[in-house]
């Protein structure tokens, strides 16, 4: 039987990104490539390697207008820096784990209602341009 991807229907919550209706807006970080202490395999501990990073995230607009001023947004440079932090707190095994601490990290933020978060090992599989993971999460209502 094949499967037709137009007719299936899953009780899966997608990413609300940018929505006037909803008063969501979408922020994102784009191709973000860092070196990073990752992996499970002996030849990987103890060296880094390439990692790329998307981050997409919902945020909830509190006012009508943000009036051009920084703390009235949730600022993409502040996630790439607690990403760095992450990182830099040491070895990380497994690329679920990561995606997993930068979602955590992106819903601390009160106005942030889901995350999608795609981390990929450029250097760890030859032949593929990359290999990782991408997952969602939100806020529970």
């Amino acid at each position: 039987m094949a499967h037709d991807d137009a007719k299936a229907t899953a009780n899966i919550l997608h990413l609300p990104f940018a929505d006037a209706t909803r008063s969501v807006r979408h922020i994102f970080i784009r191709d973000y490539v860092i070196d990073a202490e990752i992996g499970v395999w002996e030849h990987e501990k103890d060296t880094h390697q390439k990692i790329r990073i998307n981050v997409d995230l919902s945020v909830q607009e509190n006012t009508s207008h943000h009036d051009d001023q920084l703390g009235n947004v949730v600022c993409y440079n502040d996630i790439v820096t607690n990403i760095q932090k992450i990182l830099a707190a040491g070895h990380i095994n497994l690329v679920e784990t990561l995606a997993e601490r930068i979602a955590d990290m992106a819903l601390v933020d009160v106005r942030v209602i889901g995350v999608r978060v795609k981390v990929e090992k450029l250097e760890a599989v030859e032949g593929a341009a990359s290999v990782g993971v991408e997952i969602e999460r939100h806020k529970q209502p």
